[in-house]
């Protein structure tokens, strides 16, 4: 780690979460689980990997990340906030009429934001091709995305995956929110997608499996992949939906449903009382980090709800 230690980091993510929910919660809808889920990723892109400048986001060379999973745009704009883009209050007016903060991000309309997303698999693609004209101008700048395990159903994902194999692209780096559940219940029954690692492996791409809530591994499989080898890289981040929230965690129908006023004030108690110390709710599913999970299935207990 470079910039922050373990604990500034946490507490980055704290906020984070803390902001997305008071945005969502504002505007009376939104999708908290998969935000929740990847609010560490995103601290550990923002604060720590990408080369990025508030003051001047249009900054040539600079790194880029593109919300393909863009229904948890509340989590992009708390860490764009967070990092200084703008300040935290903007973001409260989510999904209000007239607002550049809409439910899924406008890259015309806010700081920071590289692409426009909402349907699934798109951003990914849009991803590659930002990479791929990366390599072709030379620009030193890295494109990450950021695509969740529900939207690797999607055939546009993988006709993107295999072009960037087949292009060498190093500088194009996935994160996989990997949090099991999709708005109808489990990914992996609705549409199983393992082995993950396996499948991108398939189509010349290095990958690490990890806690996506650990920075220690976040940034430890980044700096692993890190390097300049003509292979794209896909970093899977085991996650728990809702993160940090009791009753949210490992919850389908979480996925996308604002908490009311009485959800709203337990789950700020459990975020402000969580950091450095959150363990899941009993009956959570584990956090298998080795490639071996990413061809089996493990998949929460409780989580049973189905769409919102």
């Amino acid at each position: 780690m470079t910039n922050y230690n373990r604990e500034e980091l946490e507490k980055r993510a704290q906020d984070i979460r803390i902001n997305a929910l008071k945005a969502i919660h504002a505007a009376g809808s939104g999708h908290p689980g998969g935000s929740l889920s990847c609010a560490d990723i995103l601290t550990a892109l923002y604060f720590e990997i990408m080369n990025v400048d508030p003051a001047d986001p249009a900054m040539a060379g600079r790194d880029k990340v593109v919300l393909s999973k863009g229904h948890a745009a509340p989590a992009l704009y708390a860490a764009l906030a967070e990092r200084g883009f703008f300040d935290a209050e903007e973001m409260m007016s989510l999904r209000k009429l007239g607002s550049p903060f809409q439910g899924h991000p406008n890259m015309h309309r806010v700081p920071g934001v590289e692409m426009s997303t909402g349907s699934l698999g798109q951003g990914f693609s849009a991803a590659v091709g930002m990479a791929t004209v990366g390599k072709i101008d030379r620009n030193p700048g890295r494109v990450f995305v950021l695509t969740g395990d529900g939207e690797l159903q999607e055939g546009i994902v993988w006709e993107a995956a295999m072009s960037a194999g087949h292009r060498g692209l190093d500088n194009f780096f996935v994160f996989v929110d990997l949090n099991g559940l999709q708005i109808d219940g489990r990914v992996n029954d609705v549409k199983s997608i393992h082995s993950v690692c396996g499948k991108f492996e398939a189509f010349g791409f290095e990958t690490e499996c990890i806690d996506g809530h650990n920075f220690e591994e976040i940034l430890g499989a980044y700096e692993k992949l890190n390097k300049p080898n003509r292979k794209p890289k896909a970093i899977i981040c085991r996650t728990h939906k809702g993160q940090g929230v009791s009753f949210m965690t490992d919850q389908a129908g979480w996925h996308g449903k604002a908490p009311n006023d009485e959800q709203f004030e337990q789950a700020l108690r459990d975020l402000e009382a969580g950091i450095g110390a959150y363990e899941p709710p009993k009956g959570c599913h584990p956090l298998p980090t080795d490639k071996t999970f990413c061809g089996k299935t493990i998949e929460p207990e409780q989580a049973k709800g189905g769409a919102e």
